[in-house]
């Protein structure tokens, strides 16, 4: 406001200043008494139309240029404020979008971390699963062996229970067709050696 002030009264003090130059050269031009011929007659008329232009410029003053001042002080305090809100705004975006990066950045780490203890967690089940089918295949050859192993001892056993049998027979049979002793014993001995054998 004080720069409108100071504004409005060099404004005046140069309209009078012209007003005034402008008279000088038509007073020195005239002789005293002679009212004619000159831009600016120094009569009561100037006297009039300088309190006219004077009056005028209050009046523009109070009514035109004072509001005019006062909305572009206005005006430019709305833009100052939106110039420090836009400024505001953009810090606060700026840590935001900072904000956002560290979030995602702590995320991104996050989901690595996490993927790499789910690739441990996946390895270490693998590594069990193998030592368990690993574990499981030697219990079920180890049973296959046992089982074979009991299977070839039955049949020992069956073949010398059969050929016990088969000799027994033979026995009975030499000994029906009446054989003498030592013939006996020779067919026994042979019997019971191919049985030790």
């Amino acid at each position: 406001m004080t720069q409108g002030r100071r504004l409005s009264v060099r404004g005046l003090v140069g309209l009078l200043a012209v007003i005034v130059l402008g008279a000088l050269p038509a007073v020195a031009a005239s002789p005293e008494g002679d009212h004619g011929g000159g831009l600016i007659s120094l009569d009561k008329s100037l006297i009039v139309q300088a309190v006219n232009v004077l009056i005028l410029l209050v009046v523009l003053h109070r009514l035109l240029y004072r509001p005019l001042l006062a909305k572009m002080e206005e005006r430019t305090a709305a833009i100052r404020k939106s110039l420090d809100e836009a400024q505001a705004a953009r810090a606060e975006a700026a840590r935001q979008q900072e904000e956002n990066a560290a979030r995602l950045r702590a995320a991104h780490a996050e989901a690595a971390t996490i993927r790499e203890q789910a690739l441990r967690e996946a390895a270490e089940a693998q590594r069990r699963l193998v030592e368990a089918a690993q574990a499981e295949a030697q219990q079920l050859v180890a049973s296959a062996k046992a089982q074979v192993d009991g299977d070839i001892r039955r049949a020992r056993e069956e073949l010398r229970r059969e050929v016990a049998d088969i000799a027994t027979a033979v026995a009975e049979r030499l000994v029906r067709r009446s054989l003498r002793d030592e013939d006996h014993r020779r067919i026994v001995a042979d019997a019971v050696a191919r049985l030790g054998a």
